[in-house]
């Protein structure tokens, strides 16, 4: 449970870090923080001021490197026109960043809350934190997918013969002469209603395998909001093109000592 916020100030080879120092019931140690929000220090309610601040110029050349690697992700352009450490997910904004814990010996992981993805990993990055990134959003992928798949195909009486997660780039979908379906990862950064849609579209391809005036009026039918997925892939579907190395720069969006 977080208690109290306050706002302290370090001075550290000419430049002046602000750092939020948030007190949590909950905290059993110091904790340090770098991301898009600035430099957070939770605390357990004990300890003093004084401490907190020795804590932290413990840490002050790597807050300051971190620091000044977020100023130039800031100024770097993105193609997609992304702000440093943000993509989509499921349609809305949402931001990325990595998360260090020195205590952490296992593998990586991701947790998604209130609108931020989080990238937990140890000091040693076994792996990189893009494909840890990628994985996880693979996963979500097919979770959705084979969601929808199941319900639309009981509908039209046809199964797949395999379903693929893949990267392409060119395209969204497809059914193969082979009755195998494969959707781009990326669906998952699109809205459910756009997702919807390109699994609808490529299922029915196992029924129809043209795109006749019949397999259109078997899309509509089973998803109403083809039209509204078609505008939103044309105007905003370059957007979920995303290259995840570009989107948190080998892992540095945000980090945190313990």
């Amino acid at each position: 449970m977080m208690g109290q916020t306050t706002e302290a100030t370090l001075r550290s080879n000419g430049r002046l870090i602000r750092y939020r120092i948030i007190r949590s019931r909950s905290a059993r140690r110091l904790r340090l923080s770098v991301g898009p929000r600035g430099v957070e220090v939770v605390s357990p309610t004990v300890r003093l001021s004084d401490e907190i601040e020795s804590f932290v110029k413990l840490h002050e050349s790597w807050v300051s490197s971190q620091l000044k690697r977020i100023d130039r992700l800031r100024g770097i352009m993105r193609p997609q026109r992304h702000p440093a450490g943000c993509i989509l997910f499921r349609g809305e904004p949402t931001t990325v960043r990595i998360e260090m814990d020195a205590s952490h010996k296992g593998s990586n992981w991701v947790t998604y809350d209130d609108g931020c993805l989080t990238i937990n990993t140890g000091t040693t990055l076994q792996v990189p934190a893009t494909r840890t990134l990628e994985n996880w959003l693979r996963k979500q992928a097919r979770q959705e997918i084979e969601k929808h798949l199941a319900v639309v195909t009981a509908r039209l009486k046809r199964l797949p013969r395999k379903v693929y997660i893949m990267g392409q780039r060119t395209k969204w979908g497809n059914c193969s002469r082979l009755r195998n379906l494969s959707f781009n990862w990326r669906l998952i950064m699109a809205p459910e209603y756009v997702l919807r849609y390109l699994v609808t579209h490529e299922a029915v391809h196992l029924a129809i395998p043209d795109h006749s005036r019949k397999f259109w009026l078997t899309v509509q039918s089973l998803c109403a909001e083809t039209e509204r997925a078609k505008q939103w892939l044309s105007t905003t579907g370059q957007r979920i093109q995303v290259d995840l190395n570009s989107v948190i720069q080998t892992g540095h969006g945000g980090q945190r000592a313990s």
